[in-house]
């Protein structure tokens, strides 16, 4: 899990729902100390998920232009982590 929640606000082009999901996702992971998705944290954890990336979504839809773009590409853009997930 990695420890760094990534930065959505100012990318270009905007973040998808894909990686909304992901940071929320990355979230709520950390902060429950769940490290891998079991028959009995799963439910709970995607719940949680899904509520925070809904929040994540109106959050930053409602923030100013940022100046400045994020410093990091979101692991969900860099060819070798979609690689790695099956994504492509």
């Amino acid at each position: 899990m990695c420890r760094n929640i990534t930065v959505l606000r100012g990318l270009e082009p905007a973040a998808t729902s894909e990686e909304i999901y992901a940071a929320a996702l990355q979230y709520v992971r950390k902060v429950t100390g769940v490290g891998s998705l079991s028959s009995t944290t799963r439910a709970p954890i995607e719940r949680a998920a899904a509520e925070v990336a809904r929040i994540t979504e109106q959050l930053l839809a409602e923030m100013p232009e940022r100046r400045n773009p994020p410093q990091t590409v979101p692991p969900l853009r860099r060819p070798e982590v979609r690689a790695r997930l099956g994504l492509d």
